[in-house]
């Protein structure tokens, strides 16, 4: 049978778990009372006198036992919890106890009577909190409701009145007149609050959105009017409108490129005729609202339904787990000390605010029935499919798989190296035809699937650290890949790899040439490419297409809002960088039909593929430093720019080292070393201080940080030991390092899959910091930006 205990910290919500009841601390505070109370009864047991007091006490205590009014005698002698008022209203109520019997050990009792109260008072606080927080959000959400049913009202009306007038090729909308354009500083300033999107950029440490007045003080009168020009465009998806007798304001977050570029061409447009625009009046311009404004709208308020109803489901499990923490933890205080304080002090916890208040289940009942009628068509099955998504159940098959393909996997490597060595594939060798060109796909898909195994490492850690990674990454709990998941893609696609590098390799020893078998390393990349965008609802469809989105994201990163997952997976391509390079001489391998000559240093020679070859080893880091410079736009917060720096560096960096393999002088050995010295203290600050939260000079961790995910601090040290270390793989190219007579591409494999693993062990660190983060501000749901906004007349 699972303790109580083991049950608590797995159910509650790990963002939450601060405002939980501390059930560990007080089972300590019952410990302590249970060590004193034995000592006692030892120490009485040893005189007569003792004997007597305690045989004639136990007496005493069995005939009020049985006393019609014994028990109600006993527990008005017990204790007494007395209600005080709070200073404020938000806080409540206050409980305090007093102890009206003498207990074993008086002082331990009071100890842990006091720590029950301040328990209790928290949790009353935080739910009283809490509840304000979604009560709010549920009223607003039904100004929402109601404002968009009466858009889709005025929408349909508009339709069949001017059908006939309408051209077919144009979208149906409703004309609203603009009310006002605002763009006063404390306007700005809430829109941009509002639209902020809970991705995990928002989530960051510090990390509050700047107003534009607080941009235009720092840069100075001079700049003031190059910095209102940026606030106008951040808030371009904002407008206002009058419709239905209402001034409304609509929000559109400039998230994708089209909503963008719209927004940079008004702005220029605005700046254009900015002075005869001040001269017309407002209500000469129209707003039209047309059928995809409006289905962007539900969307939006959907998803803040959803959320809403998240919430207040973790609201129900606060109230019901912390309820039960309180009688679980009362018992034992009856069973250690031999009295009957659970009926007294239940009572108290029954009657408190966080078990009386009836308001967050009435508001799930009314979120129930709004959705059910608006978003679901009266289907109550369809509308619990968003509000309470079932997970899918894990199958004994996946774990049964892993382990043959693991077996599989094992067997053909085996064998493969065996055969490569025999071969002298292997061996330094002025032109090995087959490490020019079949070994560069061999060593792109170790680099990609050690990744992919390091993940679902880094997923099956997050769970047992209680992480949750699936809000940080914003992933559906029913898409999401588990690690079990993730294991299964990872062997059985190394599998199939190796297998068909080992039928390769074993028809080049049985005589074939190499022209004859050259295509089938391409074929190979060829099919994982058509397996990747296959439409069709096989192997894992949702996140192979999650996965396509987040890379065209990248790709266009100045034109997405950044996310948590963008930017997480960006940096991860900043460490597959010779993976990227390999799959750029394969591509241009097989494409320019080189292997049909088996011509493989037709790549190096023309300049065109060289170039590009030097520029795929510049790409992730140019689109880490745009990703930083999209979200110094969106949020005003200079730590972007400085984290822009870094990459900036590492891409110097890059660029001497390209430059030193093509010329190797001592005038660029010396630019390598300063420039990747540079870039290293600068990589290894930012790991430390800023994406792992450590070597804070204050914490009671020393230069570690107060909260810990793991109990062991030694391998907090261990881990930052390694990523420095792991981080000085470029002296490398310095010392021009190599294992015996084994070919320097086998070296640069090695190289790599050290970066790979420090990149996976970065990643464990990264999202521990990003959750203590969300559990310092208690944020567990997200807060999805709203549509509309009622103007009022005088804004």
């Amino acid at each position: 049978m699972v303790k109580f205990s083991k049950q608590f910290e797995g159910q509650l919500v790990p963002e939450w778990k601060d405002a939980f009841v501390d059930y560990c601390q007080l089972k300590k505070d019952l410990k302590k009372i249970h060590l004193l109370n034995t000592n006692i009864n030892n120490n009485n047991t040893t005189t007569s006198k003792h004997q007597n007091t305690s045989l004639s006490n136990t007496l005493f205590t069995s005939i009020r036992k049985f006393s019609p009014f014994g028990h109600q005698h006993r527990e008005h002698d017990l204790i007494h919890v007395h209600k005080k008022l709070a200073s404020s209203a938000s806080k409540g109520d206050m409980y305090e106890t007093e102890l009206l019997e003498q207990f074993a050990d008086t002082d331990a009792a009071k100890e842990f009577f006091a720590r029950l109260d301040l328990q209790l008072n928290k949790v009353n606080q935080f739910f009283r909190t809490k509840e304000k927080e979604f009560m709010e959000r549920g009223e607003s959400l039904r100004k929402q409701m109601d404002i968009l049913i009466q858009l889709k009202t005025a929408f349909k009306l508009q339709r069949g009145k001017g059908a006939s007038a309408v051209d077919s090729k144009e979208d149906a909308s409703i004309s609203c007149s603009f009310s006002s354009e605002d763009d006063s500083v404390k306007d700005k300033t809430e829109h941009e609050q509002e639209l902020q999107d809970i991705s995990t950029e928002d989530l960051e440490k510090n990390e509050v959105p700047h107003s534009e007045g607080s941009v235009s003080g720092e840069l100075g009168k001079s700049m003031r009017t190059k910095s209102e020009d940026i606030g106008k465009l951040r808030t371009m998806s904002s407008r206002s409108f009058s419709c239905q007798g209402k001034n409304l304001k609509i929000n559109i977050p400039l998230t994708t490129p089209s909503r963008t570029f719209s927004a940079i061409s008004y702005l220029v447009w605005e700046d254009l005729v900015n002075q005869s625009s001040k001269k017309c009046s407002a209500e000469g311009s129209k707003l039209h609202i047309n059928k995809k404004k409006l289905h962007h709208a539900d969307k939006m308020i959907r998803g803040a339904f959803v959320e809403l109803y998240k919430g207040l489901g973790y609201l129900k499990t606060y109230r019901n787990l912390n309820m039960l923490a309180f009688i679980k933890i009362l018992k034992k205080f009856d069973k250690v000390t031999g009295k009957q304080v659970l009926p007294i002090y239940l009572k108290v916890v029954e009657s408190s605010y966080f078990n009386s208040s009836d308001k967050v289940m009435n508001l799930a009942d009314e979120v129930e029935e709004l959705f059910i009628k608006h978003f679901a068509e009266e289907d109550r099955r369809k509308a619990m499919k968003y509000l309470k998504p079932t997970q899918c159940k894990e199958s004994h098959s996946v774990t049964f798989f892993i382990g043959l393909f693991t077996g599989c996997f094992i067997a053909l490597f085996a064998g493969y190296v065996i055969m490569a060595h025999i071969m002298g594939f292997y061996r330094r060798q002025p032109k090995s035809v087959y490490m020019e060109t079949a070994y560069p796909v061999l060593s792109m898909f170790s680099l990609l699937f050690l990744h992919f195994f390091l993940y679902g490492c880094n997923i099956f850690a997050w769970r047992k650290a209680r992480i949750n990674y699936s809000f940080i990454f914003e992933l559906s709990p029913t898409k999401e890949l588990k690690y079990r998941d993730v294991f299964l893609i990872c062997t059985t696609s190394l599998t199939v790899v190796v297998g068909v590098m080992f039928v390769h390799l074993s028809l080049l020893t049985k005589g074939y040439s190499h022209n004859q078998v050259q295509a089938i390393p391409g074929l190979l990349l060829l099919m994982f490419l058509l397996l990747l965008v296959c439409p069709f609802n096989i192997i894992y469809q949702s996140s192979r297409f999650r996965l396509l989105r987040v890379i065209r994201n990248i790709i266009l990163s100045p034109l997405y809002k950044v996310v948590m997952l963008d930017f997480f997976m960006a940096d991860q391509l900043c460490s597959q960088v010779p993976m990227l390079r390999n799959l750029e001489y394969v591509a241009c391998y097989y494409i320019t039909g080189s292997y049909k000559t088996q011509d493989y240093d037709y790549c190096m020679r023309v300049k065109n593929y060289r170039d590009l070859a030097y520029a795929v080893s510049f790409l992730p880091y140019y689109w880490r430093a745009m990703q930083c410079a999209r979200r110094w736009f969106d949020e005003g917060q200079t730590s972007h720019l400085v984290n822009l720096g870094k990459y900036v560096s590492a891409m110097l960096a890059a660029g001497a080292k390209v430059a030193y393999e093509k010329e190797r002088n001592i005038g660029w050995l010396c630019l390598l070393v300063i420039m990747s010295t540079f870039a290293t203290v600068y990589q290894l600050y930012w790991d430390f201080v800023k994406d792992w939260g450590l070597l804070q000079m204050n914490s009671k961790n020393p230069l570690l940080r107060n909260e810990l995910m793991l109990r062991r601090k030694i391998i907090y040290y261990i881990s930052m030991g390694l990523n420095f270390i792991l981080r000085l793989a470029w002296l490398q190219t310095v010392l021009h390092s190599s294992f015996g007579h084994v070919d320097y591409r086998v070296t640069g494999l090695f190289l790599a899959a050290l970066e790979v693993i420090r990149r996976g062990l970065w990643n464990f660190y990264r999202l521990e910091n990003e959750h203590l983060n969300n559990a310092g501000k208690f944020r567990a749901v997200k807060t999805v930006p709203l549509p509309f906004h009622e103007v009022d007349d005088e804004d």
